[in-house]
């Protein structure tokens, strides 16, 4: 396997099954949740956290269906929390769509999310497994958490790599995390192959966001569906933006500090050419590089098998991507 479409082809009548259930259960007798809910899902992201847990499942041999329902439930958290992310940022455009917000407005936007988190909470409880409903049930609660953190470190050019990593953790990596521990604990593996699934998703989905951050200043629109410089123009504080305070000072330090403080990305060349003066994306890089090897180090406990490649496949992938 080199590359993501050979992941997909492995894992295709598993994502069929998903999708299938996916689009029954977005069904509602309000049309406005039903239209909505429909444009969300279908507007082509990778679904990379339901095929964590689906090939998770498969890695660990597990035999049942409830991994099909189970990898919704993942779709429909994350696509909430997007959903309640599009409104908080004002975002007009996800991966070079309208979003929702902008097309069907802000309240609208909101209660559909809420719909969506509701109705993943309605599906986790069939398998009705203690140990996934505690899981999914601190995973939701900690990407609450991470979203608060975010909205309290904007604009403010004195956040820390730790902090930053806090908020990654909870925002991001502890659904990844969650997808993987759930396929586990479905398959009835013992406590160190679960615990091991966790640690590989939590350190897969840190590198995944670190990457993320830095293509928001390295790449362009038509790449990636949005424009260079957007967290910085939101006044999120990510890694490059953090090492690069961390190794200039005088008017260059002046000057990222202030494009922070004022949410101002109008001299992003400029900041960009600073950023690539301190190599603040080798550094990032780097640093997504080393999760990605304790996400690979994490899987030596899992029996080797065509899924356990894909898993192994996807660290490499989640560094080597332009969107």
């Amino acid at each position: 396997m080199q590359n993501f479409s050979e992941i997909h082809a492995l894992m295709k009548s598993d994502l069929v099954m998903m999708d299938e259930i996916l689009v029954n259960r977005l069904d509602s007798n309000v049309d406005l949740i039903s239209q909505m809910s429909q444009y969300i899902i279908n507007s082509g992201g990778k679904r990379i956290r339901p095929l964590l847990l689906l090939l998770c499942a498969r890695a660990t041999n597990y035999k049942g269906d409830y991994h099909y329902s189970m990898a919704v439930v993942i779709e429909l958290i994350h696509t909430a929390t997007l959903l309640h992310d599009d409104v908080v940022d004002g975002s007009s455009t996800r991966r070079g769509q309208e979003t929702a917000n902008e097309l069907w407005g802000n309240a609208p936007s909101v209660l559909v999310g809420d719909f969506l988190y509701s109705r993943a909470f309605e599906i986790m409880v069939e398998p009705n497994s203690m140990q996934i409903m505690k899981i999914l049930s601190k995973a939701t609660n900690q990407i609450s958490e991470g979203e608060v953190l975010q909205l309290l470190n904007i604009k403010n050019a004195n956040v820390s790599q730790s902090e930053y990593f806090e908020v990654i953790e909870r925002k991001t990596a502890c659904l990844f995390k969650a997808a993987c521990q759930i396929a586990g604990i479905l398959s009835e593996s013992d406590k160190d192959i679960i615990n091991a699934l966790g640690s590989f998703g939590m350190h897969l989905g840190n590198a995944f966001q670190i990457i993320d951050d830095t293509l928001d200043y390295e790449s362009n629109s038509s790449v990636i569906g949005k424009e260079v410089g957007d967290d910085l123009s939101e006044g999120k504080v990510t890694l490059p933006m953090i090492y690069a305070l961390e190794n200039t000072k005088g008017s260059e330090k002046e000057t990222l500090s202030n494009a922070i403080t004022n949410a101002d990305s109008s001299n992003i060349d400029n900041i960009v050419n600073i950023l690539l003066s301190v190599n603040a994306f080798e550094y990032s890089r780097k640093v997504a590089k080393n999760e990605s090897n304790l996400a690979l180090k994490s899987l030596e406990i899992i029996p080797n098998s065509e899924y356990r490649s894909a898993l192994k496949l996807l660290c490499e992938l989640s560094l080597d991507r332009n969107s």
